[in-house]
């Protein structure tokens, strides 16, 4: 009888399965993970009743008027918010960045300002905005504007600093100023890529600025809120249908945009096609559109009774109650937080990926649509009611939504793997799923644990917040602090919220350093 061929990998994969079992389960266990829960039959009669509820949609002329203005509200936050964090971005990017400079420096404050501005979720800068300035889009514009422009801040220094620094270096012996520099010398290498970045995130805002309406932000999500707490499922199904259908138009306008950014022009007469110039024409009219709809007054932002107000509010955040009691609490909700996060991601992974198996991908394309269009707060509604208020509720909305984003970049990651160490396995006759697990996945698995882990970046920001639903962690104890004027306990719950995004970000650095 011939041996059985021997696994040289089995022991270490042991070894790691075993370790991971470990980790894991204390942070399975502080997300109350309860899958019993799902089929309880007094939570599948809650959770019938209410998604019972959603049919009909409604469909009359006095709520469709009022979807309609709630969707070019939620488009106009989205433009004005990103317009908003662009200003902010390009002096802040300029200043992070070590690009065509003499002297190399990491540039310690405007770093930090960036962190401080992208660690903090939207969500929070909204609720902070809110309570100053009153419901309305003004919140959301700048809760956007802040969230966005650390972000996109950071990311256009990254950029600057990766293309060929040849042509600024030599404009910089050459006589010239570091922004000449940057704009003749780097900015042409650049140019696609940050405009491609630019278009990605405002795909983005739009998603964020449904999210910022459950704490009176305007738009679809303030609508959504609405609905929900007045039991009207008709109203909240139109409403979550209204909303799928414009994040898939934003894809794929997005897409659209970025393939055109990618793509070299023709050879022609004139140096602009028109596509350029109706894009140069269309995005300051989309931009002033939006603003005047909004009609934000924002030379009211910096009056004196404004700067007073906004005073008064941030006074009270100073000093931080740092008791050792609250810190306690605060500690607990930490790692609630970040066991929502890992769970959610980790459950995500694992649909994401059989989702992403079968071809054709078009039926399940659709689910992974359907599954990543409805905004985490939504599903955590959904979720709460049927498995009850807690962290499990967060780490299945968080699942759910991220499913079919991680489901789709898996899909395009499996699509691009070269087919032939999968096809010579076949060939050889291996069982069925050999090749695919022996062929396909190891060339395949960077990019996916890469995926994750930005993901999983993500996803920290979004559980630090489902608690506004009830869904435990961070996000509980600030919603209840800010709803009771408690804000030097608000103001511990987001410095820890801060303190975990960083750790956070750093952690996933350093794990794609090691695992690519």
């Amino acid at each position: 009888m011939a041996a059985r061929p021997h696994d040289p990998a089995a022991r270490s994969r042991l070894i790691g399965t075993l370790t991971a079992l470990v980790v894991l389960w204390p942070l399975f266990q502080a997300a109350e993970v309860r899958p019993g829960a799902l089929f309880d039959p007094a939570n599948l009669k809650v959770i019938g009743n209410f998604l019972g509820g959603f049919l009909p949609p409604e469909t009359g002329r006095e709520f469709l008027g009022y979807l309609g203005t709630a969707t070019l509200e939620t488009l106009a936050i989205a433009t004005a918010g990103m317009a908003l964090a662009f200003c902010l971005a390009v002096p802040l990017g300029y200043l992070a960045s070590g690009a065509a400079r003499e002297r190399p420096t990491l540039n310690p404050l405007t770093r930090g300002l960036l962190t401080i501005l992208r660690g903090i979720p939207e969500l929070v800068w909204a609720l902070v905005f809110v309570r100053v300035f009153g419901l309305g889009p003004a919140a959301g514009v700048l809760a956007l504007g802040l969230t966005y422009g650390g972000m996109l801040a950071k990311v256009y220094a990254e950029i600057l600093e990766s293309v060929d620094p040849a042509p600024a270096q030599a404009l910089r012996r050459s006589g010239a100023g570091r922004p000449l520099a940057i704009l003749y010398g780097l900015l042409p290498q650049a140019s696609k890529e940050l405009a491609s970045y630019t278009v990605y995130r405002w795909e983005c805002a739009i998603r964020a600025s449904v999210v910022m309406g459950f704490v009176g932000a305007g738009g679809l999500g303030q609508l959504m809120d609405q609905a929900m707490k007045m039991l009207n499922g008709g109203e909240a199904a139109s409403i979550l249908l209204t909303f799928m259908m414009l994040v898939l138009a934003a894809d794929a306008l997005s897409g659209l945009l970025r393939k055109g950014l990618d793509t070299p022009p023709a050879p022609r007469a004139t140096p602009f096609g028109w596509r350029s110039a109706l894009l140069a024409l269309a995005l300051p009219l989309a931009i002033l559109a939006s603003f005047r709809g909004l009609n934000i007054d924002f030379t009211a932002l910096f009056s004196t009774d404004a700067a007073r107000s906004i005073g008064e509010f941030l006074g009270g955040f100073f000093p931080p109650d740092l008791s050792a009691e609250w810190l306690r609490k605060v500690g607990k909700g930490l790692w609630e937080t970040l066991a929502i996060s890992i769970v959610g991601t980790l459950l995500a992974a694992v649909a994401g990926l059989l989702l992403a198996l079968p071809r054709p991908h078009a039926p399940f394309g659709v689910l992974l649509n359907a599954l990543r269009s409805v905004p985490e707060l939504v599903w955590a509604t959904i979720t709460a009611l049927a498995v009850g208020l807690g962290p499990f509720a967060g780490a299945l909305a968080l699942a759910l939504h991220t499913t079919g984003v991680l489901g789709r970049l898996y899909a395009e990651a499996l699509d691009n793997t070269p087919p032939t160490p999968a096809r010579a396995l076949k060939l050889a006759g291996a069982p069925a799923g050999l090749p695919f697990l022996y062929g396909t996945l190891p060339a395949a698995l960077p990019q996916l644990i890469a995926y994750t882990l930005y993901r999983w970046e993500m996803n920290i920001r979004m559980a630090a917040i489902l608690g506004f639903v009830g869904a435990g962690g961070l996000g509980q104890l600030l919603y209840f602090e800010l709803s009771l004027f408690h804000y030097a306990q608000a103001s511990t719950v987001i410095a820890a919220m801060l303190l975990l995004s960083i750790a956070v970000d750093q952690a996933s650095a350093w794990l794609r350093r090691r695992l690519g």
